[in-house]
């Protein structure tokens, strides 16, 4: 698993640092939760999670300053011996002079954010989760239509790249062309994007390479979005069966995670694009709970017992 630095936590979060004399760029963190050391500063140390942030908030100030200043220096001592990553004051409070020369001599990062302590520990975890969950790459195209995010694979050469273009003439926006990195950032969230070096490029054989944004403008592109179903091209074969109903959902599978699949064969004067809108389009009425397959199965029940009677 890669790792966020504290630095890059400092930035993203605006946080104050009051120890800049130490390196926060040597400092990782691996693990994307967040821990409130009350108990630690009670003196229970049983199962503590010290590879995690540490979030000081206005509870552990106000019974911090009910402790003698022998036993306020032995519990900052014990917290900052144990080698946690960092310590993040909430709600403005600062840090007494004890804390800021124990972390110091530990080489611990000190930290101080304006927000209330439960909204910085809920944007800390929200944000080192998509920074630190499970990463693939894989080839495709990943693009926003209608709001629903349609991952389009197949074979090199069958079309996706052109498929993705004319859905972007059709007013829907591109995330990533050739290479998709996925990230599973929870049991039910696969969210896509595409690397630095390429993003926003589309590769199209026979032009080269077309920079989108420049093209189409901003409102063409996208920087992430979540994979809701995967659209397989391939050649047809007049030997396979394909679904033409739809009543069972197809799914294949990231990280875990299912994703709804349709395989799609090519022919040429098949229009993928309004193939792709379409599939999306229908996704988002299945989610809605109206099923077209459901409905045309219901129908023919009803005629033949029509018939029957």
């Amino acid at each position: 698993m890669h790792g966020v630095t504290i630095k890059e936590l400092i930035e993203k979060m605006n946080l104050k640092n009051t120890t800049p004399e130490i390196d926060t760029e040597k400092i990782v963190l691996s693990h994307p939760d967040v821990n409130r050391p009350a108990l630690q500063l009670a003196g229970f140390f049983d199962h503590f999670d010290k590879e995690r942030v540490q979030i000081i908030g206005y509870v552990e100030q106000e019974y911090i300053k009910t402790l003698t200043l022998e036993r306020k220096k032995e519990m900052y001592n014990k917290l900052l011996a144990s080698k946690v990553p960092c310590l993040v004051y909430s709600r403005g409070q600062m840090p007494d002079e004890d804390m800021i020369a124990l972390c110091t001599y530990y080489d611990v990062p000190c930290l101080v954010s304006e927000k209330s302590t439960s909204d910085l520990m809920a944007e800390v975890i929200r944000w080192l989760k998509v920074k630190l969950a499970p990463c693939i790459s894989i080839h495709g195209v990943l693009v926003d239509v209608f709001g629903e995010g349609v991952l389009i694979m197949g074979e090199s050469g069958i079309g996706k790249s052109e498929a993705a273009l004319e859905l972007i003439k059709r007013g829907h926006r591109l995330v990533t062309d050739d290479v998709v990195e996925i990230r599973k950032v929870s049991d039910e969230t696969l969210i896509g994007s595409a690397p630095d070096i390429t993003k926003h490029f589309i590769e199209l054989r026979g032009i080269g390479i077309i920079d989108v944004k420049a093209l189409f403008g901003v409102e063409s592109v996208k920087d992430t979005q979540s994979i809701d179903m995967v659209i397989k091209l391939e050649d047809w074969n007049k030997d396979k069966e394909y679904d033409r109903l739809g009543l069972e959902d197809q799914y294949t599978e990231f990280l875990g995670n299912k994703v709804v699949c349709h395989s799609i064969p090519i022919r040429p004067g098949r229009n993928l694009a309004i193939i792709v809108e379409s599939a999306a389009v229908n996704y988002r009425q299945k989610k809605m709970g109206y099923n077209a397959a459901q409905e045309l199965y219901k129908r023919v029940q009803a005629n033949l017992s029509r018939k029957n009677d």
